[in-house]
């Protein structure tokens, strides 16, 4: 869904666009932060004088602050601005963020090439490789297996689940094949919204899990992978999974 394309990109490896730390100091968003920060110390000093304590108010000013920031990193997407990711793939990657931080590499909405799929969120770590496709779903209709087939409601998603399997063995054949070996990735759907009565489901090759569960379920994988690998499959999938914006 575009929106407006915001200027200012510098070219990353492979000639990937990304976004420099100046785009996110732009004039706008200078006035907003002003804004939030007076919000905050009007929030601390109305408490203050409430209670007669500025240590209360000072602590209320700095938690109005603290939700600020919060509220604005989980808004905040890798993906380029000028493609507004949905809800699903915005909580996903909150979730891989943290992953980044223990040594996990993330690619957001790489293109298939050959079709028109996408993989929402290509990872690698320590226990292997992933391609992860966000989904949200109504919460009022239950999620059910029956006899090996996906429904929501009394909808079939079967599809959808083999679109996304069909995603990741054509990433997992053109990594394999760039760097001469096989590499194995898993495939998964992600879904937010309808209660499910498992963490994961392994359901015709791919892997049907809760949405609020991603993390818990990458460490599940059964690869052990070195830095180097990581590293590898990394620039591999970069380069035959181009950037989809």
């Amino acid at each position: 869904m575009p929106a407006g394309r915001t200027p200012n990109r510098t070219a990353g490896p492979e000639g990937a666009a990304r976004t420099t730390y100046g785009d996110l100091l732009t004039s706008k968003d200078a006035r907003r932060w002003a804004v939030r920060g007076a919000a905050a110390l009007l929030v601390g000093l109305a408490t203050g004088l409430l209670t007669g304590d500025w240590r209360i108010g000072a602590t209320f000013a700095a938690g109005t602050l603290v939700g600020f920031i919060v509220y604005t990193s989980r808004r905040h997407s890798e993906v380029p601005r000028w493609r507004k990711p949905s809800m699903a793939q915005r909580r996903t990657e909150a979730q891989l963020r943290v992953m980044k931080k223990v040594g996990y590499q993330v690619l957001h909405a790489r293109e298939v090439p050959g079709g028109n799929g996408q993989i929402d969120h290509f990872i690698v770590g320590r226990r292997g490789a992933f391609a992860i496709d966000s989904e949200s779903w109504d919460k009022r209709l239950p999620l059910r297996n029956k006899l090996e087939k996906l429904y929501h409601g009394r909808f079939s998603k079967n599809e959808r689940i083999d679109e996304a399997l069909t995603e990741a063995r054509e990433a997992e054949r053109l990594i394999s094949e760039e760097l001469g070996r096989q590499v194995t990735v898993r495939a998964a759907l992600a879904i937010y919204g309808p209660g499910m009565p498992w963490d994961s489901h392994n359901l015709r090759g791919v892997d049907i899990i809760q949405g609020q569960k991603v993390r818990k379920w990458l460490r599940s994988g059964k690869s052990r992978l070195t830095e180097k690998e990581i590293e590898e499959i990394h620039r591999a999938a970069q380069k035959v999974l181009p950037a989809r914006y």
